[in-house]
């Protein structure tokens, strides 16, 4: 069985497939119409993000019987298309999940203490104690929405916090000893903090959006590790202005370029943009939370594991 390598991994991937009995080739410089004129001759592909799988590209893919995406989402894939062809489709969101969750942590916990802002004036020559009063997680309620395995990883590291951890999802009964599953009325009636855990799919494209915060009923701090589509940017700044949103946690936005490794035209910056780069209350990081040194060795273990569980019978 060939495999065509489209992104570079950690090397315990190719080890792995190499050792079960795979022929792996790697080709991380030819654009997407290069590979399409030869990717009838591979049985698998193995990408990040690099660019999408849609339609055409599978149609040339006529050996194709997986794709395996290292990371969590399958977003750059049309999935029901794949699906349709008879196409498996392989994931890893188990590789980068402590991660996710200990980055939402770190985020929540610089926010609520002003860590960010504090060492900023600091280095500036200003001490302001007082303008640095933080506030504490014990007391309050934690909201996760999306309780798949980013939520459960931030829930699991809030145990020690004396918190209440209450979680929302689309599937029933997703909760556990570390969140309560709730009704999004009543995240929205009870939540201190949200913590956005959801992938990106028609039902959470924009779903943060001015309608959806205005129906919480107290101010909130909010943290998004998922996807920055599913926020509208110009609504959440708006709710940074009117207090109704205390701080936003953010690991993504809503301008990332599909294959996640650029931003935006410096030069032609959006608006929204532009002033949610002012606030103090604003902390953003390069989509980096599933970014360990740790979760891409975990990453590249879990896929090659599901690849080796799944084909290597017939490798």
């Amino acid at each position: 069985m060939k495999i065509l390598h489209l992104d570079s991994n950690h090397k315990l991937l190719l080890d792995s497939l190499n050792a079960a009995g795979f022929l792996n080739e790697e080709d991380y410089s030819s654009t997407e119409r290069e590979i399409k004129r030869r990717i009838d001759r591979y049985e698998g592909i193995v990408i990040r993000s690099r660019f999408k799988i849609n339609r055409d590209f599978l149609d040339a893919a006529t050996r194709l019987q997986f794709i395996a995406r290292v990371g969590a989402g399958l977003e750059s894939i049309d999935v029901e298309y794949a699906k349709k062809k008879g196409v498996m489709l392989i994931s890893a969101p188990e590789g980068n999940r402590n991660a996710v969750g200990e980055h939402a942590l770190g985020m929540l916990l610089s926010l609520c203490n002003k860590l960010n802002k504090a060492h900023a004036e600091i280095k500036l020559g200003q001490w302001n104690r007082e303008a640095n009063r933080g506030i504490e997680l014990e007391g309050k309620t934690i909201g996760i929405i999306g309780y798949g395995n980013m939520g459960k990883s931030f829930a699991k590291k809030l145990k020690g916090f004396d918190c209440t951890v209450i979680c929302h999802d689309i599937k029933k009964d997703v909760g556990d000893e570390n969140a309560q599953q709730v009704s999004l009325e009543v995240l929205q009636k009870t939540a201190d903090i949200v913590s956005l855990h959801t992938p990106w799919t028609p039902l959470t494209d924009r779903m943060v959006n001015q309608q959806f915060i205005a129906k919480f009923h107290k101010p909130f701090w909010f943290i998004n590790t998922a996807r920055g589509k599913s926020v509208v940017t110009e609504d959440l700044v708006s709710a940074l202005k009117s207090g109704k949103i205390l701080g936003a946690g953010l690991d993504v936005l809503e301008y990332e370029k599909s294959s996640f490794e650029s931003l935006f035209d410096p030069q032609a910056l959006p608006n929204a943009l532009k002033e949610l780069l002012t606030f103090e209350n604003v902390l953003i990081s390069p989509h980096v939370a599933g970014w360990t040194f740790e979760s891409k060795e975990k990453l590249a273990k879990v896929i090659a594991d599901k690849i080796i569980l799944n084909f290597a019978s017939i490798s």
